[in-house]
């Protein structure tokens, strides 16, 4: 691993220990940045199996990533690349599917999972137990790389289950855990909506902050808030009026800071 890697390794999980704990759009963004490598390795492999173009392919895995970043959990211990690549994948292999694409594998990769299921067996009946996969691609004499890469084409050509595990790891994965969920999807934008107003509602003055709350969260009249608080009907409407320009204010700035 060079330094530069590394570097970027190390930066990256710092980010999303950042993300973890304040959910900013900025350092999702960031995050997004510095991984997007892994969405255009995928891209390329699976962009050499179907007829979808590169760029395509490319934007979808982003959707991928960004979902594996917000399912991403630091203290699993896991390599976040590991556990990214599932998900860029699946989302790719989604939008194939919706597409009715059929991934097409090289006729060199098809003759060599006929060869390596022969080989299988020939190798199961000499060592007297199933051959690790890396002895099977020695056999073949090509990579444990292209050996994992001619698997999963094959597979993949396949009518796709939703239970299908993509990915091994300390945790399994399935396909139907990488697809979007739309339901999930729309109670995040709700949360984030809510904490955003909630730290907008935290800039205003006490007084200013409680007639809101009373009149849009508690339904009350403007002469109800006004014996809450001790001022006029008039001063509420005026403390409204003002505490929804600074915080549509704030809002403004929040938005523009997630942007850049």
């Amino acid at each position: 691993m060079t330094a530069t890697s590394s570097s970027l390794r190390s930066r990256s999980m710092e980010l999303l220990m950042e993300y973890q704990r304040t959910r900013s759009h900025k350092t999702r963004n960031q995050l997004v940045q510095i991984n997007a490598g892994l969405v255009r390795k995928v891209a390329h492999r699976v962009s050499h199996q179907c007829a979808e173009p590169y760029e395509d392919l490319e934007q979808i895995g982003y959707m991928g990533l960004i979902r594996a970043i917000e399912r991403f959990n630091p203290s699993q211990g896991c390599a976040f690349s590991s556990f990214a690549v599932p998900y860029i994948r699946g989302e790719m292999l989604h939008f194939l599917r919706d597409r009715g694409s059929a991934l097409k594998v090289p006729r060199r990769w098809q003759d060599l999972q006929k060869e390596g299921t022969r080989l299988r067996m020939d190798l199961t009946r000499d060592l007297g137990r199933q051959p690790s996969e890396r002895e099977l691609s020695a056999a073949l004499g090509i990579s444990l790389d292209e050996w994992q890469e001619v698997k999963v084409a094959v597979k993949n050509r396949l009518p796709l289950s939703l239970d299908a595990t993509v990915q091994q790891m300390e945790s399994s994965v399935t396909l139907g855990e990488t697809l979007p969920d739309q339901h999930y999807l729309t109670l995040q934008r709700l949360e984030e909506d809510r904490q955003q107003l909630q730290r907008a509602l935290n800039q205003l003055e006490d007084k200013t902050r409680a007639a809101v709350e009373f009149v849009f969260f508690n339904e009350l009249s403007r002469k109800e808030v006004a014996e809450r608080i001790g001022v006029s009907p008039m001063t509420v409407t005026r403390r409204i009026q003002r505490g929804l320009e600074q915080m549509m204010t704030f809002l403004q700035v929040q938005a523009l800071q997630s942007d850049s």
